[in-house]
């Protein structure tokens, strides 16, 4: 495991997932329930999404090397080009997905009722979510599936955490357009070293 390849994937990861709805979700969902049990469930939907983009990637990178290198390339382009445009809307779309996110959460549940409720709300929402396809992403870049899963992982759980001990509070301090800017230049950034990659491959050739 290589734990360049861990901080790439979640220093990337991070500031990508801060502004979206999973912290949101998570954010509304504490506030309904207790924050531990609402963490592990949203904690397990993310490992489970984690490890189906991991794999993803992996099948990607078996295919021949500037086809994956132009792909990587791509959806970290398109991945920074969506959180930049983006940016400026992010105080709005803060407000609707309180808002959706508050109609799910079920009254009168305890214990690992929340666990499966955080779970379920989560795991419906995130699939084809720009983390995952910017973890298939690094895994087509760094052929590296352990190292890119626990630094994407633990970067969403991080974020889940945050969201349930912190929420409102972190939301004063922070600028979500400021956080959506950030994450879109640093996939900018790998769209760069990517696309400089295939000009290297195909040099070679």
């Amino acid at each position: 495991m290589s734990l360049v390849v861990v901080a790439t994937a979640f220093l990337l990861i991070l500031p990508i997932e801060l502004p979206d709805k999973t912290f949101i979700a998570t954010l509304v969902l504490a506030t309904r329930y207790k924050p531990l049990p609402v963490w592990i469930g949203v904690s397990v939907a993310f490992l489970v999404q984690t490890v189906v983009a991991v794999t993803l990637g992996g099948l990607i990178g078996e295919l021949p090397r500037m086809p994956v290198e132009i792909f990587a390339a791509l959806m970290f382009m398109v991945g920074g080009l969506i959180l930049i445009r983006g940016a400026g809307k992010a105080d709005v779309e803060e407000a609707e997905t309180e808002h959706e996110f508050e109609a799910k959460a079920k009254a009168g549940i305890h214990g690992w009722q929340v666990v499966g409720t955080s779970f379920l709300v989560l795991f419906v929402a995130e699939w084809g979510d720009l983390s995952q396809l910017l973890t298939a992403g690094l895994v087509v870049k760094y052929q590296d599936r352990v190292s890119v899963a626990v630094g994407a992982f633990l970067a969403l759980a991080t974020v889940s955490a945050l969201g349930a001990v912190l929420g409102r509070t972190l939301l004063r301090w922070i600028k979500l357009a400021t956080i959506r800017r950030i994450g879109g230049g640093v996939c900018l950034l790998l769209a760069i070293l990517s696309l400089m990659q295939v000009a290297n491959v195909a040099i070679r050739y």
